[in-house]
């Protein structure tokens, strides 16, 4: 991009946005880009290099994003305006003078002065971090000093990625994190924010685009939910039919859990929550949206026949949450998500999280997010929680069974004391169940086959502890939240390895410890390779009888189309319709 073209844009945001500051006047993002974009087209450029200079200069720290909204930030609003190319340029004293001040402005951005009390404790900055101030949504962001935040990104495997990424340090406390008094309340259980919440809330504050790439059980509900309530309250309350946040999630059970948890962080701020979930009667669900609902999470499918019908408008989204992008997309989902991203406004803010990072997930992320902070916690590539013990076991098919049963003998499923088993199959499951009942266990189980009333029933016996012992398909293994499991069994290997990840990182949730018995048989020798990889990445024991099938990793197929699919990340080509005279 050229110079001039950089700067000549710098130069239209900054009088704009000054003249609405002197008349006291908001200016939306949206109407802004589009009168800057025009200009520049005016000026010769094509419109997509146009919109991208646009992007690029509105990440600068000089402009801060409120929802909808642009203004100049306090240092943006200091200086002058940029000259465009051809006009007098600044003597060399003025300019020693903006070098000092954009010196000031970089030390504010990084954290400023730190300080330590006798007890050791961190004093926050003196020059904190602003956040998107509108009214008291949110005050200033304490980030940690550049020391304390090299030390803490060292010791939870924290790298942050993106322009101007190394701006953003973590905060080490909920207070830090600038939220008003009620939003504080949500917390009041923690003692302190995870790994990926204390890192992902200054980005967030910023209004800048996120990706959280993080292993289950790491905290991301709250990560996305709570910088939320700052963009509803400056937006303002949505109209009948229409929402301010609206959360994406693969799978019923999960958006049910999303829902639940931001009902409640959001009780004591006044958010109306409603969940949108195919198996359900629609009727319900419509009626909620209309009476008004601040924040949405929503299975993709059951979302776009509500918007269809006309129940639920995306016109006034102010912030979108893509919660587990990568199931979504290996669900088939890509053309749902594609298409109620479209119909929501480009003036919005967009937190995308993963536990994985694959090519899909990026080419997704590349084209609907805006100069975002990748910020990844733990391995980038696929790894299991190393929290969890693992034990894989190589049996032959009829064993199965009488090995399940002693290990059930061995853990006694209790409240305290959960026991998750995974099929892989509906029937499987069903199956699985009846035998463990026949031999005296008290266990449920939840799978494709049963209605959604049942399958909810029976995960909330688990979750409250009433029924020990669940038998699931992989319906459980992604985002659920489900307290005090101790133990996950894996009765039948999943058809990947990401999905075995998932299964086991049900244990060791919010930084405890658990268990994983995997049964592996002559029919998986497929993943041999893959999972001796994870096993080595977690620091576990890879037995020899697993090594006995080799160690060489199969190229991932499709799960549709097998090995005539497309690479990872090239989405299927639409098909070609041909008609015959």
């Amino acid at each position: 991009v050229p110079c001039s073209a950089m700067v000549s844009c710098e130069a239209l945001l900054r009088k704009r946005l000054q003249k609405a500051a002197a008349a006291n006047k908001k200016v939306k993002l949206e109407k802004l880009r589009e009168e800057v974009v025009a200009k520049l087209v005016e000026a010769g450029k094509p419109e997509s290099k146009a919109r991208k200079i646009f992007d690029a200069k509105l990440a600068l720290p000089d402009f801060v994003q409120h929802g909808p909204f642009v203004k100049l930030s306090e240092e943006g609003g200091e200086k002058e305006d940029v000259a465009p190319k051809g006009t007098k340029r600044k003597s060399k004293e003025d300019g020693k003078a903006q070098s000092t001040d954009s010196a000031n402005a970089k030390k504010s951005r990084s954290g400023g002065e730190v300080t330590q009390n006798g007890s050791g404790a961190i004093k926050p900055a003196s020059k904190p971090f602003p956040g998107p101030k509108g009214g008291s949504q949110y005050s200033v962001v304490r980030m940690m000093d550049s020391a304390s935040a090299e030390a803490f990104r060292k010791e939870h495997r924290i790298e942050l990625v993106g322009d101007g990424a190394n701006a953003f340090n973590p905060v080490a406390s909920f207070v830090d994190a600038g939220f008003a008094p009620d939003v504080l309340k949500a917390c009041s259980k923690f003692e302190r924010p995870t790994p990926i919440q204390s890192q992902c809330w200054p980005v967030l504050a910023s209004g800048r685009d996120i990706i959280g790439v993080a292993e289950t059980g790491s905290g991301k509900t709250l990560a996305f939910f709570l910088p939320a309530v700052a963009y509803v309250r400056q937006a303002g309350k949505a109209k009948p039919g229409e929402t301010r946040v609206l959360v994406l999630a693969p799978t019923r059970e999960l958006a049910m859990q999303t829902e639940q948890v931001c009902a409640e962080a959001g009780a004591n701020c006044g958010l109306r929550c409603v969940c949108i979930y195919g198996g359900v009667p629609k009727g319900p669900q419509c009626q909620a949206v209309r009476e008004g609902a601040q924040v949405v999470v929503a299975t993709p499918g059951r979302l776009l026949d509500l918007e269809s019908m006309g129940a639920l408008s995306l016109k006034g989204v102010c912030y979108l949450v893509l919660d587990e992008a990568d199931r979504m997309l290996d669900l088939g989902f890509e053309k749902d998500v594609r298409s109620i991203i479209s119909s929501t406004p480009s003036s919005r803010r967009t937190a995308m999280f993963t536990a994985t990072w694959p090519d899909s997930v990026r080419a997704l992320a590349e084209e609907f997010l805006a100069n975002p902070i990748r910020v990844n916690v733990g391995s980038e590539s696929l790894s299991a929680n190393h929290r969890v013990t693992q034990h894989v076991e190589v049996l032959d098919q009829q064993q199965k069974e009488g090995r399940l049963v002693d290990l059930l003998t061995k853990y006694k499923p209790s409240m305290n004391n959960r026991v998750l088993v995974f099929a892989l199959y509906k029937k499987e499951a069903a199956r699985v169940e009846q035998t463990l009942q026949r031999r005296g266990f008290d266990c449920i189980a939840i799978h494709g086959d049963q209605t959604q009333a049942v399958r909810s029933a029976s995960l909330q016996s688990f979750k409250e502890g009433k029924v020990p012992l669940l038998v699931a398909t992989d319906v459980a293994a992604r985002g659920l939240d489900i307290p005090l499991v101790q133990v996950v069994i894996n009765f039948t290997f999943p058809l990947t390895i990401e999905d075995y990840v998932h299964r086991i990182g049900r244990t060791g949730r919010g930084g405890k410890t658990g268990i994983a018995h995997t049964f592996f048989t002559n029919f998986d020798k497929a993943h041999a390779g893959a999972l001796q990889n994870i096993l080595r990445e977690a620091n576990q024991d890879v037995p020899n009888d697993l090594l006995r099938f080799g160690s060489a990793v199969k190229k991932k197929e499709h799960k549709m189309y097998g090995s005539f699919g497309p690479a990872d990340g090239a989405p299927m080509k639409a098909a070609t319709r041909i008609v015959f005279d």
